[in-house]
This record gives C-alpha cells, structure tokens and sequence, in this order.
C-alpha cells in the first residue's frame, strides 16, 4: 500500500533526537549509488548502457541527437541540468582507440552541444571532459563517453557540499525535448 502524499512533515516518534536540519529525500539516487544498470564486464554483451541506448526511442533512450559515429544523450545522474555526454556507437573504451570520422563527429558533437545548452537555458561557460579509466572516475569506463556539462554564475550553493545533494529544476524528458528542439542541424 502506498503512503498519502502530503505536505505536512510526518512526525516520526523514537526514532532520534530531533534536530534543526531539513531532510531533502532522494531515493532515486540508490540506484546509482548500487550500481544499478551498471555493466557487469568491459564487452559489448555485458549490459553496456551506451550500447543498447541507441535501439531506444530518442525519449525512451533520452537521446537528444543522432549522428553517423555518435550520439549525444541527457546524462542520467546528472551534476547541472542539461548534462549531457557525447558517445560513440562503437564500444571503445580509449580515445586513442577512436577513428578520425568518430573522433571529429565526437568534437563536432561538443560543438552542437555548447551551441544547444546556451540556445535553451542560457548556459555561461562548460565543464567539458573525457574520464578515461576507473581510476580517473569513469563510471561506464568500458565505453568511452564526452561530458559536457552546463555551468552558470552563481549555480554552485550549499546543497553539494553540505547535503551532498543536487537539485535539479527540470525533468530529465522535459530537458531532452528542449535541447533536442535547440540541437543546431
């Protein structure tokens, strides 16, 4: 059965000293936190997310555009709103393994990007990088993927550093159809 909604707090009794911090819940970052959906190996055939987005539907996969060697898709535990990386089709794992169409589509797809996110929500400047290896804090590390994400003035506050949680102002699909009706052709 499921609770009733409601915006009153639910006052829970015994279980702590209350005290004067707020609690903002977010219950969907378990399943990044576990590991949920995450490959099981480096193959192609391990569960690679980047390889069976494509056969998605642009919404379902929330794929923002399509090109011949790559694709750009929203980021789904993103750190701004608007992230987005840009993925070869190809499973490769090491920038030095991509061929020349792959990699200038990879850096035309940067391009459209930056162009797409300043187009539909104004962004400043980028935070733009390519994490090569689990060791340097790639998460899907078996298939390379570019990351650029939106940055603002004033867009960093005390919810990461003190909550250790982002808030994000827009629904991931709601963010897809907006950078995809702005992705310059």
């Amino acid at each position: 059965m499921l609770a009733r909604m409601t915006s009153e707090p639910e006052q829970q009794i015994g279980v702590g000293t209350q005290d004067a911090f707020q609690r903002l819940w977010t219950p969907h970052r378990m399943a990044y936190i576990q590991g949920e959906n995450k490959p099981t190996g480096p193959g192609a055939e391990d569960g690679c997310p980047f390889c069976t987005i494509p056969a998605k539907s642009d919404e379902d996969g929330l794929v923002i555009a399509r090109g011949e060697h790559v694709y750009a898709v929203l980021n789904l535990y993103p750190y701004n709103g608007g992230h987005l990386m840009s993925v070869p089709y190809r499973h490769v794992a090491d920038y030095t393994d991509l061929d020349q169409a792959e990699t200038l589509e990879l850096a035309e797809f940067t391009k459209r990007a930056m162009t797409a996110l300043r187009t539909a929500s104004g962004a400043h400047d980028f935070n733009i990088g390519l994490n090569q290896g689990a060791v340097a804090g790639a998460g899907i590390a078996a298939h390379l993927h570019q990351h650029v994400v939106p940055r603002w003035g004033g867009d960093t506050n005390f919810m990461p550093v003190v909550g250790q949680t982002k808030v994000l102002p827009q629904l991931l699909a709601d963010t897809r159809q907006m950078l995809a009706d702005a992705w310059p052709r």
